[in-house]
């Protein structure tokens, strides 16, 4: 699982029935270092994921990728490589006991 932006949405033309009503969202995957800046930007490489969340532009959501993103169809087969699985509500960087960042660049 891995966090990212919601930075805008797409459309299918034609429709893949599997797919109908939900909606589909470009994400900008969260590099580490700008995580910790907590500076509002992602620094990955975009990829179109499927949401049924309803995250809005600029929100950051939590998403999976491969087999795992299909997951929520099973047992029909679906097109999807990446699913949003949940919207991030705060995230905390920095252990406040050691007062130092838990994770290293």
């Amino acid at each position: 699982m891995r966090l990212a932006y919601v930075r805008g949405h797409v459309t299918l033309t034609p429709v893949v029935e599997e797919l109908q009503g939900k909606t589909l969202v470009v994400l900008e995957p969260v590099t580490m270092a700008n995580l910790v800046a907590k500076n509002g930007l992602g620094g990955g490489k975009s990829l179109v994921a499927v949401d049924a969340l309803g995250a809005a532009k600029g929100q950051m959501v939590a998403f999976t990728e491969g087999t795992e993103a299909a997951n929520p169809y099973w047992p029909t087969r679906v097109p999807v490589d990446a699913y949003c699985t949940l919207i991030v509500d705060s995230i905390t960087t920095g252990n406040t006991q050691m007062k130092q960042p838990e994770v290293r660049q």
